[in-house]
């Protein structure tokens, strides 16, 4: 069995995506591969610093998943990839890539990858993380304003204006697309276990015929 299990985690901003994700990886080591969505926001090379801070970071044309799916395309049929990785503190695509190889497990993270139909259908899993949105925007104020360098009004501002709007209008509705819902993320140890059950599953017949 040498086929590559895709799951796709979706979820809103802080929901505890990358939770999951970092327990998983912790668990199975290089039996996983991780691509993440927000790597793959279009590059803006044409417009200055100022008219990037501007931009709607978190509506479906944002990101540029027509690479993404044919990178995921790519790790299925067993080849390597170059990943691109996006800068935060020039909200640009970064010159540098990373290079992501087949596993026997990929998890594909970000807020809307169960919007984009193309993209789904290359997911076995597809799990949303729920939790409650007061809890999301705190999470979200912490990591943008300790680990990116943001102040706490230009968090609250981009929130207000786009991250919630485009929450209630593309996240929430790619809910009912998830074949799992997982309340509470990485802290639901009943869902965390069955996942990872369901992958230890996997692998145990990884490269057996």
């Amino acid at each position: 069995m040498n086929e590559i299990m895709t799951i796709g985690i979706a979820g809103g901003t802080g929901s505890g995506k990358t939770t999951i994700t970092q327990q998983l990886v912790r668990r199975f080591g290089g039996d996983v591969s991780v691509i993440y969505h927000d790597n793959y926001y279009k590059s803006h090379d044409d417009i200055t610093y100022e008219e990037r801070t501007k931009l709607n970071y978190d509506c479906p044309d944002a990101f540029d998943t027509w690479l993404l799916v044919q990178d995921l395309k790519a790790l299925k049929r067993g080849e390597t990839i170059e990943c691109p990785q996006y800068d935060y503190t020039v909200h640009n695509r970064a010159k540098e890539t990373k290079t992501i190889r087949p596993a026997p497990v990929v998890i594909i993270e970000g807020i809307l990858v169960l919007q984009s139909e193309e993209l789904r259908d290359q997911m076995d899993i597809k799990i949303f993380v729920d939790t409650d949105a007061d809890v999301r925007i705190l999470r979200r104020i912490v990591r943008d304003v300790r680990d990116r360098g943001r102040s706490l009004d230009s968090v609250v501002n981009q929130y207000l204006g786009t991250v919630k709007p485009m929450h209630e209008t593309y996240v929430e509705p790619s809910k009912r697309f998830a074949d799992i819902i997982i309340p509470e993320g990485g802290h639901n140890l009943v869902a965390m276990s069955m996942l990872i059950e369901r992958i230890n599953a996997h692998c145990a017949g990884w490269g057996k015929e």
